[in-house]
């Protein structure tokens, strides 16, 4: 079956991940161009794709087939795609939104951004918990493999933006999350760029392993797309220390902000324009 062939789960891996986060990023950026309230409703307008990727993950579980990996996957993704949409609407952040002082260094700067995404990164974890958990015993634990990697590139990517990074393409980040960035450091390079890189190729060796192993066609397609995502979080970390222009890739379809929404905004925050 063509489901089942491995090139068609590396395709339809790479076209799901760039469709999806294009399609939050242009969502945000209309929200971000009609006010707070948008964003508000993009996050409850939302809560429909929640509800159903976690009914899907459930579903999957029980589905060993093609059909049941995909909608694993799918479903996976609608769970991570809510979770990063009321992120980024700065519904789901932290108790931190101010930006970090200057010069703060150590652990005091370490606590500051770490306050800036608790909500967040607390939602992913408990919901990693939760997937796994669900997945223990099951035919087809796909949908739980592939929450967990997306959250273990997560943190492994925050975890290189606090340390310092080459490159950090904010372009696309909303006005809710404007003090964000000041918890970033541009550096040549960090301690942990080489570990985290390492981590994510033995997990991308491990899938292709379990590939290779595999008897069962849509294990492999499974494994596949594990496999898909783990080089794509991989090419990701690469993006941030290689001179390539990533945000190409969304910007074509990104609407320009607003000039008079930015002017009303910078009002009134100060009234007395200093």
């Amino acid at each position: 079956m063509a489901a089942e062939s491995p090139w068609i789960a590396a395709l339809v891996a790479v076209f799901l991940w760039w469709f999806s986060t294009g399609a939050i990023l242009w969502r945000v950026r209309a929200a971000d161009n009609a006010g707070p309230e948008a964003h508000r409703a993009s996050v409850v307008w939302g809560l429909g794709a929640l509800g159903l990727g976690l009914a899907g993950a459930r579903l999957s579980f029980d589905l060993g087939s093609a059909a049941g990996v995909y909608l694993g996957f799918v479903s996976a993704l609608a769970v991570w795609g809510w979770i990063e949409l009321a992120f980024l609407s700065g519904l789901l952040t932290g108790p931190n939104a101010r930006p970090c002082p200057p010069g703060l260094r150590g652990w005091p700067r370490f606590a500051r951004a770490v306050g800036t995404i608790a909500w967040h990164e607390l939602a992913l974890a408990m919901t990693t918990l939760a997937l796994v958990h669900a997945a223990r015993g099951a035919v087809n634990p796909f949908a739980a493999w592939t929450f967990a990697m997306l959250f273990l590139a997560r943190i492994s990517a925050k975890l290189n933006l606090f340390f310092g990074v080459p490159r950090i393409n904010t372009e696309f980040l909303p006005r809710t999350l404007a003090h964000l960035p000041s918890h970033f450091r541009i550096a040549p390079m960090n301690g942990f760029f080489p570990v985290s890189v390492t981590i994510l190729a033995f997990a991308a060796a491990c899938w292709l392993e379990r590939a290779f192993a595999s008897g069962v066609a849509w294990e492999v397609a499974g494994f596949v797309l594990l496999l898909t995502i783990t080089l794509l979080a991989l090419l990701e970390h690469w993006f941030m220390v290689l001179p390539v222009p990533d945000q190409k890739l969304w910007r074509w379809m990104m609407p320009a902000p607003r000039p008079a929404l930015m002017r009303r905004e910078r009002l009134q925050e100060d009234p007395n324009g200093s």
